[in-house]
């Protein structure tokens, strides 16, 4: 059995059927709709609001997500005939993240009488509250946690009220009979309870995207088929949230790339420009550190309405214009970045014994420190909060990995802090500065009475190989084979695999500040080379080691000529008799 096949193995996909359905999934085999929470609700209302030709505001998020999820519905709506329709982008650093009490009353002085809301809304049970006493109806589409009552909206369209609901359905977020026989379609499926989404871990792009195709059976105006052109909204918004690429997320992106490549939409035309995307190189790893970044930098930085109206441009140059604003202020956000990183380790050396880092510091850009959590994550393999100390108040990020949620920790804090949500591995928090002790205190405590300990935490960081492989084995054609896998991300991450007893010939250290590391390995006079970026103490072994290494392979092009290039995930040295 070759190195592909034996992938495609250890992956579940040995029966023919099953392979070809995951190289190329059906667009057509996505769920109805309507199996989601008060779908047909949300649509009577919108059916009605149309008929009326009633004031909408599309309440969107300044994330990535939320953007792509708010355009999606306004070009929609247009193409549904809706007249009266404009969309509201918080400002994170002035009405901050979800909806605020303060945005509903500026959005009742437009008239307004319906609220969509995009990529958040779940936990807004006082804001819903104020927008009905100003004569507002609310139709919340998100995907983040849910309360246990829902708040009173028309409609609150969000997968995970099935998982609340229906626990014990689902496994990994996929339905559990579904998980079983995913050629078989929930319909068919058996079952004493009412019908169930089959996949709860939809993006908010992917939530209003289902909500287009409810609107569809009813409204003129999008002809079944032409929703499709919506998919590259969808795969950028999917894949820079970074949820699981499978099932009905692995379809929107694999198709919506293909969309892309095609694209009519200016924006996205300049974007790729000034990222050096092209049709050839477009991929999922394109969108999440190519396209992502530049969009997300306006939100983090100033506003997210520049992306927004980027997305938007109907003309090229202002198009373009947009692009290279975001291009500008992705460079400057790195700058930031980078100096909060330094100022950030210091911070954490005096910390190192706790299992979870909470750090604080003045003038941290709190719209860059999620990204700064992120990074001292890898570096210490621990849950990180970085957190910005503005004087009265902290605001911050937390990042985490494994079986610590941290969104779950800032639950636990619940008594001490202003307010707090998000995800298990990323989640944001707020909080009144004299409290920062406390909280560490409490994160790091919730931390030990889950009986986690840092040693498996850590073994959660480590890579797992698809399969062991000699380098006589790799080559190109391997690696056309693998890139048949793709989109590549959150749950159908690159093929890896495990290279055991290999000699280091040769170590080459690059970057302004040799933080970037290329060795070149050998196993009976074949070789390899394998690069890692801003690579860990241990990577920078001597010539002559013998080492494991687990690498994901891809093609290195340099003045027209193509090579085998492994990149290097985790290393570990081997004593030598």
């Amino acid at each position: 059995m070759d190195v592909f096949e034996r992938i495609l193995s250890a992956r579940g996909l040995n029966d023919n059927d099953r392979r070809q359905q995951f190289i190329k999934p059906s667009y057509e085999a996505g769920h109805d709709p309507f199996l989601l929470p008060d779908m047909q609700k949300a649509v009577d209302r919108l059916v009605r609001a149309r008929e009326y030709q009633e004031t909408i505001t599309i309440y969107g998020d300044y994330d990535i997500d939320g953007l792509t999820a708010t355009t999606l519905l306004l070009d929609a709506f247009e193409s549904f005939g809706f007249e009266n329709v404009s969309a509201f982008i918080p400002n994170r650093f002035v009405e901050g993240y979800g909806m605020t009490v303060d945005a509903v009353e500026k959005i009742a002085k437009t008239g307004a009488k319906l609220i969509v809301t995009v990529d958040c809304g779940s936990l807004s049970e006082a804001e819903i509250v104020r927008a009905s006493e100003l004569g507002i109806d609310v139709i919340v589409t998100d995907h983040h946690n849910v309360a246990p009552i829902q708040p009173p909206a028309v409609a609150v369209i969000n997968p995970k009220r099935l998982l609340q609901d229906f626990p014990e359905a689902y496994e990994e977020l996929t339905l559990k009979e579904f998980k079983r026989s995913p050629s078989q379609h929930v319909k068919d499926i058996v079952s004493d309870r009412p019908k169930l989404y089959p996949f709860l871990d939809l993006p908010g792009v992917g939530v209003a995207f289902k909500l287009v195709q409810a609107l569809q059976t009813r409204l003129d105006g999008l002809e079944k088929g032409q929703e499709k052109w919506l998919l590259d909204l969808v795969a950028l918004g999917t894949v820079c949230d970074v949820v699981r690429l499978n099932d009905e997320n692995r379809t929107h992106v694999y198709w919506g790339l293909e969309v892309m490549k095609k694209t009519r939409r200016p924006g996205l035309k300049a974007l790729m420009a000034v990222a050096g995307v092209t049709p050839n190189n477009l991929n999922a790893r394109a969108l999440g550190f190519g396209l992502g970044p530049r969009m997300n930098a306006a939100g983090r930085l100033e506003t997210a309405q520049i992306a927004l109206d980027m997305l938007r441009a109907k003309e090229g140059l202002e198009a373009l214009k947009g692009a290279r604003q975001l291009d500008e202020l992705n460079a400057k956000r790195r700058r930031e970045q980078d100096e909060i990183l330094k100022k950030a380790i210091i911070e954490a050396e005096k910390f190192s014994d706790d299992p979870v880092l909470v750090l604080t510091g003045q003038n941290w850009n709190h719209g860059i420190i999620g990204i700064v959590a992120a990074k001292l994550l890898e570096k210490y393999a621990k849950p990180t909060f970085v957190l910005e100390d503005m004087g009265s108040t902290a605001k911050g990020s937390a990042r985490s990995y494994g079986d610590f949620s941290a969104v779950d920790a800032i639950r636990a804090s619940d008594d001490i802090i202003t307010k707090g949500g998000g995800h298990k591995l990323a989640a944001g928090v707020t909080l009144p500065s004299e409290a920062i002790g406390a909280f560490r205190q409490r994160v790091n405590q919730f931390y030990t009475s889950k009986a986690l300990r840092l040693d498996q935490q850590q073994q959660l960081r480590l890579p797992r190989e698809d399969t062991e492989a000699k380098i006589i084995e790799l080559n190109l054609d391997l690696v056309e084979q693998i890139m048949q896998l793709e989109p590549f991300g959150s749950g159908n991450e690159a093929p890896i695999l495990l290279l055991k007893n290999v000699t280091v010939i040769q170590v080459r250290r690059l970057g302004a500040d040799s933080q970037h590391i290329k060795l070149t390995v050998a196993h009976n006079d074949r070789h390899l080379e394998c690069i890692a970026f801003s690579a860990p103490s241990h990577f920078f072994v001597d010539v002559g080691s013998l080492v494991d290494i687990f690498i994901t392979l891809e093609i290195n092009e340099w003045r027209g000529t193509k090579s085998l290039q492994g990149r290097l995930l985790h290393l570990a040295t081997l004593e030598q008799d």
